[in-house]
């Protein structure tokens, strides 16, 4: 038996608890035990304890080394001898990039070609070659797959070997330690490793935990996929969750969640920016979307889940142009952010006279467009178009009377 045919039975063996207890062992002294924090807001919202699995604080910003390195560090000596090769949106491209310079094996990792700039970086930082294909992960994981028949390079899987999922489940152990007394896990799913192994660690010892998937309501391709009873390909997924935008559930994986987890939700977009807005003010923590999508569950329906709550923050690596965007999105999705255009007389002192009612309802004014000159204007109008933050709907709301009141009509 080739040892690439051997690699392939050992990526389909079941997944068992001594496997996760073993990578655990495996990953002393290379992967964190990060922090499990309290989160009094989402405590008070949900009616229970919620505390936040802080994945995003692990080394290189996410939960990807510990499967990354359980499974480089399984290879025999002649499959390390052949280097490993790789397939990402970046936070699995990190993960095997630092494995395989710890461990001393060569890297090339295949990355879509609309990766953020930061995880592009870091994988290089890291020491693996980067090269670039596709716009969705699925055909960067095609091209990587080939590079592995063409020149004999390992495949290293994002999710779909039992050796990952060994090593994504010490998670679950950590959860289980820090957190004894848990009743729901809420963790995100793009093609499933986390969950599996999460849900193989946590069931094998209190079979009685809830555990609830999440997915990006755009790339949420495990509840049709579970319903028909095998892993099927959703077309086109579109998130801004990079880091679970996966079009086809992982076999390996697929097989474990229907058995051991729960339920699986989804959410929008909207909710993934409130959820990461969230991370960011009230428990000073950087999440990335998918690694916020948990707690986008949690803002979605509270009264949903029975505590105490732990939520796993997947990921921290979020592109800063990125960061940006989500959060005006989110304030917007708040109340916190609200765009008016109107109309008035074009002379001299009209736009003054016009922040000058803006400020008397205390809002800030975040940027002006003042447009003289269109066909749709008459010979004595301008249109400005202004970009403000609110305190919330209620805020909103004032603003939009005294402009009223002003004599202002808003323009739909």
């Amino acid at each position: 038996m080739s040892y690439s045919t051997a690699d392939s039975l050992r990526s389909l063996r079941p997944v068992t608890l001594d496997d996760v207890r073993g990578a655990r062992k495996m990953l002393l002294g290379v992967a964190r035990v990060t922090a499990m924090e309290g989160s009094r807001h989402l405590s008070q919202l949900v009616g229970a304890p919620v505390h936040l699995k802080c994945e995003n604080l692990q080394r290189t910003g996410s939960f990807k080394l510990r499967g990354a390195y359980v499974r480089i560090a399984g290879l025999l000596p002649e499959e390390r001898a052949a280097g490993v090769v790789a397939a990402s949106a970046g936070n699995h491209a990190q993960g095997v990039a630092l494995a395989s310079a710890l461990l001393g094996v060569r890297a090339t990792v295949f990355m879509p070609q609309g990766a953020p700039l930061p995880k592009i970086s870091a994988t290089r930082e890291y020491g693996a070659e980067v090269r670039l294909h596709g716009q969705v992960v699925d055909e960067t994981l095609a091209a990587a797959q080939e590079h592995a028949e063409r020149t004999g390079a390992v495949f290293i899987h994002p999710f779909d070997h039992a050796d990952i999922i060994a090593g994504q489940g010490t998670v679950g152990l950590e959860i289980l330690e820090q957190c004894p007394e848990v009743r729901t896990i809420l963790v995100g799913i793009g093609g499933g490793g986390l969950a599996a192994g999460i849900a193989v660690a946590v069931k094998s010892v209190r079979p009685d935990v809830r555990i609830v998937g999440v997915q990006a309501a755009g790339a949420a391709a495990y509840p049709p996929s579970l319903a028909a009873g095998r892993p099927v390909a959703v077309a086109n997924p579109v998130t801004m969750a990079d880091g679970i935008k996966v079009g086809r559930p992982g076999d390996v994986p697929f097989g474990i969640i229907g058995e051991l987890v729960d339920e699986v939700r989804t959410v929008s977009e909207d909710e993934l920016s409130a959820a990461l807005l969230l991370c960011l003010e009230r428990a000073k923590l950087v999440v990335e979307p998918a690694g916020a999508s948990p707690v986008a569950a949690l803002l979605s329906e509270p009264g949903a889940f029975e505590g105490p709550v732990v939520a796993v923050l997947s990921g921290g690596n979020v592109d800063p142009v990125l960061l940006e965007r989500i959060l005006r999105h989110g304030m917007a999705a708040q109340g916190r952010y609200l765009a008016v255009r109107l109309r008035l007389t074009d002379r001299p002192g009209a736009l003054a006279t016009l922040l000058g009612v803006l400020s008397v309802v205390d809002v800030n004014v975040l940027d002006v467009s003042h447009v003289r000159t269109d066909p749709r204007l008459g010979l004595t109008e301008a249109e400005v178009e202004l970009h403000l933050e609110t305190k919330g709907p209620a805020h909103c709301a004032e603003v939009g009377q005294a402009l009223r009141e002003a004599g202002y009509t808003v323009i739909a």
